[in-house]
């Protein structure tokens, strides 16, 4: 019962406009790129609108997460036989806590440009919950650092140069985890108060008749409404599932071939639009209404080209931006995929966009930001650069200040001048 309530709040938060909330997820308050921020800066560089800058150590792509003062984020050693807790305090940029949470004996190999530090954690008042795949997941105390509680059992195999990245989720008492490995394919949501299990459901797909690299995926799930309820839209290798969050009973999935895939999915105007795969992106746009396999009866369009791999896509009122790791920035009819305008932008990309009042920021892997107005023509705004590279992480947003983590530092871009 506890659950269920706390469920039927989430969902009020995700049904109305967002207010000037902690950025306690990966992507933000809803999990899908929106700030209510009004006034973050549109200009910048290294000597510009940095407030502080501060060094973090070893290496992890994972996003900063947000709650008061305090900014989580987690760093590994290079190899994976260390994995820490790093918390900054948001006003003055000071570590407050750096936490060895895990050793780890014998990491698998991962490709050069992920760590063992990837998963964004999630955070609340008073509990910050860290992940890092197969090697761990812990819950700790933010006032102290204390380690409240860990799991070391949500194991799958990350090999083949994958290496973690799928972030935990957070709705009211449970944490939720996608667990897609080459061996093991379910979602798991654990109680927030002890860690202990709620409920396990597998990967309904056959994954025995499909190779074993094809069968691991990297995306975190959204919570999208269903009639007066919710579901978890949970992306996987080969399909993507939704499950009711309360009991994780499967309640439909979509089947398309993709696997690897990294962006999280977002939603409006009654469908979720979702990327398939990584080597070879599609965008799809499902109606979430189903019952069961609805790959032949829910799927309403389809865009193969200009598809993010690593980005995740932004919905602005009745248009969805995209840009792909080559630098396609696609403006598209969210209700009928009908391309808007394409633009080439500088530089790759794997940090996904933020919308802020009339603008969205993108980031590239060379920590250049181009800002742009949404809308039926392509309008740049700025480019911004700081010295520091390469830029992997999605950037956080509180008050009207930035936080952008690029290689070894964290910075706090702001407006420093009436």
């Amino acid at each position: 019962m506890r659950t269920a309530l706390y469920i039927v709040l989430a969902l009020n938060v995700v049904g109305s406009s967002w207010a000037d909330e902690d950025w306690w997820q990966f992507r933000g308050p809803t999990g899908e790129g929106h700030t209510s921020a009004q006034h973050l800066p549109l200009t910048w560089h290294e000597n510009q609108q940095v407030v502080w800058k501060t060094a973090i150590h070893d290496h992890g792509w994972s996003s900063p997460v947000i709650c008061g003062r305090q900014i989580w984020m987690t760093t590994a050693t290079r190899e994976g036989h260390k994995l820490f807790a790093v918390c900054v305090d948001r006003e003055t940029g000071e570590i407050v806590h750096d936490i060895h949470v895990f050793d780890v004996e014998q990491p698998q190999p991962i490709a050069a440009e992920n760590t063992y530090a990837t998963p964004t954690p999630a955070v609340e008042p008073g509990r910050v919950y860290v992940h890092y795949g197969t090697y761990g997941t812990a819950c700790l105390d933010t006032a102290t650092g204390a380690i409240v509680w860990t799991r070391r059992d949500l194991n799958c195999d990350h090999e083949s140069g994958a290496g973690p990245c799928s972030s935990p989720f957070l709705l009211g008492n449970l944490l939720i985890v996608n667990v897609d490995g080459r061996d093991v394919q379910y979602v798991i949501a654990l109680d927030t108060s002890n860690g202990e299990t709620v409920w396990k459901t597998d990967r309904s797909f056959d994954y025995g008749t499909v190779p074993v690299n094809k069968r691991k995926a990297f995306a975190m799930p959204l919570l999208v409404p269903r009639g007066a309820g919710c579901q978890l839209v949970s992306p996987g290798a080969q399909a993507v599932y939704a499950y009711d969050p309360v009991t994780g009973v499967e309640l439909w999935k979509v089947r398309h071939s993709g696997f690897s895939s990294v962006p999280r999915p977002v939603s409006g105007h009654g469908l979720v639009f979702l990327v398939t795969d990584h080597d070879h992106p599609e965008l799809w746009a499902v109606r979430p209404d189903g019952t069961g396999d609805v790959t032949d009866s829910h799927v309403v369009w389809r865009e193969t080209r200009g598809v993010p791999s690593r980005s995740s896509p932004v919905l602005v009122d009745d248009l969805l931006y995209v840009i792909s790791h080559q630098g396609i920035l696609s403006c598209l009819e969210a209700r009928t995929g009908e391309v808007v305008w394409k633009n080439r932008v500088a530089g790759e990309y794997s940090a996904s966009p933020i919308h802020a009042e009339n603008r969205i920021y993108f980031f590239n892997e060379n920590a250049v930001c181009t800002v742009i107005r949404p809308g039926r023509t392509y309008q740049e705004l700025a480019v911004n650069r700081l010295n520091e590279q390469p830029l992997m992480a999605s950037p956080a947003v509180a008050g009207d200040a930035l936080f952008i983590r690029t290689e070894k530092h964290l910075y706090r871009i702001e407006e420093t001048t009436p």
